[in-house]
């Protein structure tokens, strides 16, 4: 454990990663400030040092979570005439579902509180689900521009079903739940394969 009054290196990700492992290990139920802090190592009052409470904790670990694959997203167009289209779109959406994200999810829906500050966050301009969907639809147009893709696609409604998809089943999912990928990467592939 970390000793009391010593500086934490990247306190936020050993926070926000310790909580991941709990909801992946144990379900959203156990997921407390006390069993982030004991998963990370650190000392209890650590969460509530750098959040103000738990809930603007499962706030800021979603939309860091967001914020993440959105940056994925954005990188697609660098990937234009690389690889297969389906495996670079299946690269962004499937990290959605990295980490526990449906649990997460459920969690963050769970707690209004951050439920609202996730909100509050995404109307101020937060990235979210449509960042990544513009960043997909962008990728797209780019790879129609290289005839990898159908012209006769629609790029902004391949992305939004992509997106909505996944957002679907990351408010669906649960613990007892059939795993989301097959799934996404059969949308993926019947969207964008000629």
């Amino acid at each position: 454990m970390s000793p009391r009054g010593v500086a934490t290196p990247d306190i936020r990700e050993r926070l926000f990663a310790a909580a991941e492992r709990v909801v992946e290990r144990d379900g959203p139920g156990a997921l407390t400030s006390r069993s982030v802090t004991a998963e990370a190592d650190c000392a209890k009052g650590l969460l509530h040092a750098h959040f103000a409470g738990f809930d603007a904790f499962v706030a800021e670990l979603c939309l860091d979570r967001f914020a993440r694959t959105a940056a994925r997203a954005q990188a697609l167009s660098a990937l234009a005439g690389e690889g297969t289209v389906a495996r670079n779109l299946d690269a962004v959406v499937l990290a959605l579902f990295d980490s526990g994200g449906a649990a997460l999810s459920g969690l963050a829906l769970s707690r209004a509180a951050a439920t609202r500050r996730i909100r509050t966050a995404l109307e101020g301009g937060a990235p979210g689900f449509t960042a990544i969907q513009e960043a997909i639809t962008g990728y797209l147009e780019d790879e129609q521009k290289l005839g990898r893709v159908a012209e006769t696609i629609d790029p902004d409604t391949v992305a939004l079903a992509v997106v909505g998809t996944a957002h679907h089943l990351l408010m669906t999912g649960g613990p007892d739940a059939p795993d989301p990928r097959p799934v996404m990467r059969r949308l993926v592939a019947a969207l964008v394969e000629r």
